[in-house]
């Protein structure tokens, strides 16, 4: 006998408000790239057995953040997406059943190079990428250098447990990709990010830059009525002796609620697993108290596809 219209959408929306769980992987990282993939796996198996279903390590997981200086060299660093790595990755993913999101530097040719994460399901399969769209250009932060800005739009992906949506670290600064993303459906936004605080700046800065990034992420969750899912590395990379300041990655990886709310987040200086539980039903019912995407007036924002609006 057929189903009714009616107990179609009831099933559907029974099936949209499904329950999952994130885990975000704070860690430290190494010169060694096969050390520091081994690592991940171990971790990715620990958030597994506490209950995590979709895994995010933080960006550029595979080294040191490299980008602290410019030198072709670095360079040797990229690989194919999907490759070797996504192919370690994948066997994790299918054997501990979760989705998984992957963030590398990616050869796509010679001379041309991105910031990529890679998305897994929890049978291994590989969902597609996201190629990191806003790329920055600041002392210990010369990525310009590095990477090509992404080409890839905002996709959503289709995970077993969730809708899900990537940006990378410099992404989060900006809310129209955000907003992009969760338009499309995405019931929670990672963040794969690598951090710190400039060694010079601390002192004065730090705990502005720190209160600042948290603030703009959770931005994102209440305009967008989403979880964010923000997870950042944590040590110190450098060589002050050799004349590399470094940098000290200030972890804090956390989440936060569709209102806003930070849910878990983790210590700035300490490797650490959150494992979060993300209720799509709490987006339904802060969307409904906060209508902020029905008030939207799209025939108005048209200037905002310019430079600038100034003379």
């Amino acid at each position: 006998m057929a189903h009714s219209p009616r107990l179609a959408l009831d099933v559907k929306l029974k099936i949209m408000a499904n329950k999952f769980t994130v885990g975000l992987v704070q860690m430290r990282c190494t010169t060694n790239a096969e050390e520091n993939l081994s690592r991940a796996i171990d971790k990715i198996r620990e958030a597994s057995a506490r209950g995590a279903q979709i895994i995010s390590l933080h960006e550029l997981f595979r080294s040191e953040y490299f980008c602290r200086k410019e030198d072709a060299d670095l360079f040797n660093l990229a690989e194919p997406v999907p490759g070797p790595a996504t192919e370690a990755l994948a066997k994790v993913a299918k054997e501990k059943k979760v989705a998984l999101v992957v963030s590398l530097f990616e050869r796509r040719a010679a001379g041309i190079y991105h910031n990529t994460c890679a998305v897994l399901d929890a049978d291994g399969s590989f969902l597609g990428k996201y190629r990191k769209m806003h790329i920055p250009d600041d002392p210990l932060y010369y990525e310009k250098f590095y990477f090509t800005p992404g080409d890839l739009g905002f996709p959503n992906f289709e995970t077993k447990y969730g809708k899900i949506g990537v940006q990378i670290c410099w992404d989060q600064w900006y809310p129209e990709g955000s907003r992009v993303t969760a338009l499309s459906g995405a019931q929670v936004i990672f963040y794969p990010t690598s951090i710190g605080w400039h060694p010079h700046e601390k002192a004065e800065f730090g705990a502005a830059q720190l209160d600042a990034w948290k603030t703009i992420q959770r931005a994102h969750a209440i305009a967008n009525g989403v979880y964010v899912a923000v997870v950042n590395r944590v040590g110190f990379e450098g060589k002050p002796a050799n004349g590399d300041p470094g940098l000290e990655f200030w972890g804090s990886s956390f989440v936060a609620d569709p209102f806003g709310q930070i849910t878990a987040e983790a210590s700035n200086d300490k490797e650490e697993i959150l494992v979060v539980e993300c209720d799509p039903a709490k987006s339904e019912d802060t969307r409904r108290n906060w209508p902020f995407l029905r008030d939207r007036r799209i025939d108005a924002y048209g200037p905002i596809l310019n430079r600038w609006l100034g003379e």
